[in-house]
């Protein structure tokens, strides 16, 4: 199944979408290279829907980077620094459910949250055309609440699952 019908599917049941992709890493001989790449290919899509807002940013300060290192350095961002943090979080959201009561493993703890930022990730590109064509406003706050929301909820449905499966 391709990963944009599984992205859709998610938003109608993401606890089927998210056992699934679970007993498929079961089975796969690299597990965690395909979470991370669940990971990179979400974070590249953030990116992407960033690069109209921020060449429409007006740069008015006479000591203000060229947009060519905004770019740069948001690309840098997403690709490399923003994976880290999410591998973080992922650990300790997986020890604080843990302290809960727990069952899942730390793969499973991460492949939550990295396929949820994946599934997230379209939402972004549309964040981004909302804030190229509307610029800042009620609409974008509304767009950026729909996608904070989206991702809190289904990163908490894709944890629960994660975390309620026996450790593989």
């Amino acid at each position: 199944m391709s990963a944009t019908q599984e992205i859709l599917r998610t938003y109608r049941a993401p606890r089927r979408v998210m056992r699934r992709l679970l007993e498929r890493l079961a089975c796969d001989h690299r597990p965690e290279a395909r979470v991370m790449i669940y990971l990179l290919t979400g974070c590249l899509i953030i990116f992407i829907g960033q690069v109209p807002g921020l060449l429409n940013m007006p740069i008015t300060a006479p000591d203000a980077p060229p947009r060519e290192a905004l770019l740069g350095i948001t690309f840098f961002a997403w690709l490399f620094v923003w994976p880290l943090i999410f591998y973080l979080l992922a650990a300790i959201s997986h020890l604080v459910v843990r302290l809960f009561g727990g069952k899942g493993s730390n793969l499973g703890s991460r492949a939550a949250l990295f396929w949820t930022v994946l599934a997230v990730s379209p939402l972004m590109l549309l964040r981004g055309m909302v804030e190229t064509g509307f610029g800042p406003g009620t609409e974008l706050l509304a767009v950026d609440f729909v996608v904070g929301l989206a991702f809190c909820a289904l990163w908490s449905i894709s944890l629960f699952e994660a975390e309620t499966a026996p450790a593989s």
